[in-house]
């Protein structure tokens, strides 16, 4: 589910907040407030839409001025990132860029796109009215004088209440707030559309990802999902009564997290999506805050959410690694790329896998596993510091109901009628763009897992192995079910098997924030200098999409 607040042109996984300040303002001048300036050259022509889908810009007068050489220009987020990027793409073999770099560009763009790491306290307009930990705070829990703060929320939850007002925020002029209904298929259908077009995509537009109408019902409605939580913003109807186009969305889902000992009822935030050419109408800041209204509204006063920026201030950070499973595919595709002093012959054996599991006793998951791996699961997390809580009916939903199937692959190992194994993963496909013909990737992501290994006396010692017997199977199970590709953070135990299964590291960083929530800082698998470290897990038990 997953992102990061937008980058590249593309949505992202993002925040919710809210500040307490004052609400006569107009909204459309608190979100020029909120986010940093953009650069007019490059958004300045596009105008809003004057109707529903109708799209106009302006275009300069001025005489043709000699052409100068091509400089590097700067691509701005929804959030203010600058970052400069080449007009231009290298046409020569050595551009062909390999796996690892190709998909964190994605996962980057997915999860808030700048790799660059922060600017001044100062400059964070938007979050310096929000509820988080500022960076000044030397520690999460302690004031600039050395003074103590308390773990919990930031605002108490009467100052949140008050703070939700009973209508949302006017927008700018041409457009209009909408709920989106992913009860129907022309609902769920603008959505796909939405996301596919403007969500993420690599900066040199060769792949998109690409979330089926299946991943989103599933991601969208688990156990006690709420309309409101669904966000849009729409041009205005036409006169005839027609809905405007669909050109911003966020999302909410509900969850119950577990912060070291505390159960907090929060909102995890997702697929933040704003029409490519409308990005200079700062949206993302008036969703954002309407999303958090909503929560307000509902007595949900905490959030979860990711992203690659690194914003005020994240609890931990983890890092992207991939395994190759078809690299044959992955070359023709132009997402690997052959290493000098090898063969395409090499790199197949590289990655080769047994055609058969070798765990003794793993089999697909049925619904009536969900109370054994709910015992299992539960207990498996509680060994982490930020874990999520299932009921009976969330876990069946996310792992073994109508809406998973074709989604998440999950399976367990029972031995003796017991449950004592749990691996998972779920399918996010993307679409190459300068293929000659139709092509996609097939991701799978690695979804919640467990095992009774942990619990051990001899932990220490049999944990890695187990992990990492589980996981072969699960690449072996991936690629016999065609995905091209396996990927995996440094969240739960991953830092125990990603080396010993030839998974590679991306190069950039996921961020994991929480909203309105302080707590000290969690460890993400990962040592200062972003190389994989098992003795900093323990952080991060929850994850998402």
């Amino acid at each position: 589910m997953a992102d990061k607040v937008i980058a590249k042109g593309a949505g992202a996984k993002s925040a919710i907040s809210q500040e307490e300040k004052d609400v006569s303002r107009p909204a459309e001048n608190e979100a020029d407030e909120a986010v940093e300036d953009e650069d007019d050259e490059d958004y300045d022509q596009v105008d809003a839409p004057t109707e529903a889908g109708a799209e106009t810009s302006t275009t300069s007068t001025k005489p043709k001025k000699k052409r100068k050489p091509k400089k590097k220009k700067k691509l701005v987020t929804e959030d203010g990132e600058a970052k400069n990027i080449s007009t231009t793409v290298a046409q020569s073999p050595s551009s062909s860029k390999d796996i690892q770099n190709i998909l964190q560009q994605l996962a980057l763009a997915q999860s808030g796109g700048a790799s660059r790491e922060g600017k001044p306290q100062e400059e964070y307009k938007f979050w310096n009215t929000q509820p988080v930990p500022k960076f000044k705070e030397p520690n999460l829990l302690q004031t600039t004088n050395g003074g103590s703060l308390p773990e919990g929320p930031i605002l108490p939850d009467e100052v949140c209440k008050a703070a939700a007002r009973a209508e949302p925020e006017k927008l700018v002029d041409g457009f209009e707030w909408d709920l989106l209904d992913l009860e129907t298929d022309d609902g769920m259908q603008e959505l796909y559309d939405l996301l596919y077009n403007h969500y993420v995509e690599d900066a040199e537009g060769t792949f998109r990802f690409n979330y089926s109408i299946e991943f989103l019902n599933w991601a969208l409605k688990p156990p006690g999902w709420k309309r409101e939580w669904h966000i849009g913003v729409r041009t205005k109807a036409v006169a005839d009564g027609k809905k405007g186009k669909l050109v911003a969305f966020i999302s909410g889902v509900p969850v119950t997290l577990k912060i070291r000992q505390k159960v907090v009822k929060a909102t995890e935030i997702n697929f933040l999506t704003v029409h490519h050419k409308l990005r200079s109408k700062r949206l993302a800041p008036v969703l954002i805050k309407e999303v958090t209204r909503q929560c307000y509204r509902n007595g949900i006063y905490q959030a979860l959410y990711t992203a690659g920026t690194l914003l005020p201030t994240p609890v931990t950070t983890c890092r992207y690694f991939h395994r190759s499973l078809d690299w044959s595919h992955l070359y023709k595709n132009g997402f690997s790329h052959l290493p000098q002093r090898s063969t395409e012959a090499m790199q197949v054996r590289k990655y080769f896998l047994p055609s058969k599991t070798g765990t003794k006793g793993l089999r697909l998951m049925k619904v009536e596993d969900v109370s054994g791996v709910k015992a299992l699961l539960i207990k498996y997390l509680d060994r982490f510091h930020l874990k999520q809580e299932f009921s009976d009916e969330e876990l069946t939903h996310l792992l073994c109901s109508d809406a998973s199937k074709g989604v998440v692959w999950p399976y367990v190992v029972e031995q003796d009628g017991e449950i004592t194994d749990l691996v998972s993963y779920y399918l996010l496909e993307s679409t190459v763009l300068k293929a000659t013909s139709k092509s996609t990737i097939r991701a799978a992501y690695l979804y919640y897992y467990a095992t009774t290994a942990a619990f051990s006396p001899n932990a220490s010692t049999t944990l890695q192995p187990r992990l990492s017997s589980l996981i072969n199977d699960a690449l072996i199970l991936a690629k016999k079910d065609n995905f091209h590709v396996f990927n995996a953070l440094t969240l739960l135990d991953n830092p125990l098997f990603l080396k010993e299964q030839k998974f590679e590291p991306g190069d950039g960083k996921l961020h994991y924030y929480l909203f309105n929530w302080r707590t000290p800082p969690l460890g993400g698998g990962v040592d200062e200098k972003n190389e994989v470290d098992a003795s900093k897990m323990g952080g991060v038990g929850v994850v998402m999409l």
